[in-house]
């Protein structure tokens, strides 16, 4: 955590957010896809194909997926979705070496494009894309509503925002035992899996920080998007967020 108070991956005060956590993902790429699915029991899965079927309805043709990682939300945005193009972005090279892997061996190459960029200066032009997604990355963003505002910039009008992200459950006994299992065990199994033993200590802080429920739709509303909505899963501990631009 750095003197400011934002919590960042590292506390390294020389580095900013933005470049701790691209280390960070280069650091845990060989490990992530498991470990994301070994911690959450495989619920992430569940989670991911909900927040992707809020978008059946405008039927999205051209849809970016906003720090794309390892490929796995547009992976299944495709399937769910059939759009005629998808585009990643990531400001991690080591996720998007494994995403392209992912990309060759599913013979995606014509539907599923990824590349470097920052989320908060995306490479392209306004209202280019007919849905944007984001699944566990904006709470990541060192500059939040800068980030946000951009998604919304490249949205066409009547477009949709997704986004997945974790939040912290409020009721007894889900709080209590979050808290346990994100504090402690979760730490601990990632350090033992992954090389990188702060990347998953910085995990809960940061969903500790993250503004989520109606704090964060409300930062929604003022980076442009409306009709924002607010759906909890899981007993609160995942949410998926929705903007019309």
């Amino acid at each position: 955590m750095t003197t400011s108070g934002t919590v960042t991956p590292y506390g390294d005060t020389d580095a900013g957010k933005k470049q701790q956590v691209a280390k960070m993902f280069d650091n845990i790429s060989g490990t992530y896809d498991f470990l994301n699915h070994f911690l959450s029991l495989g619920i992430d899965i569940r989670w991911r194909r909900i927040a992707i079927r809020s978008l059946q309805s405008i039927k999205p043709q051209h849809l970016l997926d906003v720090a794309t990682g390892t490929g796995d939300f547009a992976i299944e945005a495709i399937r769910i979705l059939a759009p005629e193009k998808v585009v990643g972005v990531d400001i991690s090279q080591g996720m998007l070496d494994v995403a392209k892997e992912k990309i060759a061996k599913k013979g995606l190459e014509d539907l599923f494009e990824v590349q470097l960029g920052d989320s908060e200066a995306l490479p392209f032009e306004g209202e280019t894309f007919d849905a944007v997604t984001v699944a566990f990355g904006v709470r990541n963003f060192e500059h939040l509503e800068k980030g946000l505002a951009d998604m919304c910039r490249v949205l066409k009008p009547g477009g949709k925002a997704v986004i997945l992200e974790f939040s912290n459950p409020r009721r007894f006994p889900v709080k209590q035992l979050y808290h346990i299992y994100s504090r402690h065990m979760l730490p601990f199994i990632g350090k033992f899996f992954s090389k990188d033993s702060r990347a998953y200590t910085y995990l809960p802080e940061s969903v500790a920080q993250f503004p989520d429920g109606e704090r964060f739709t409300a930062i929604m509303r003022s980076a442009g998007f409306r009709d924002t909505e607010c759906r909890p899963q899981t007993f609160g501990i995942c949410t998926i967020y929705i903007g019309t631009k």
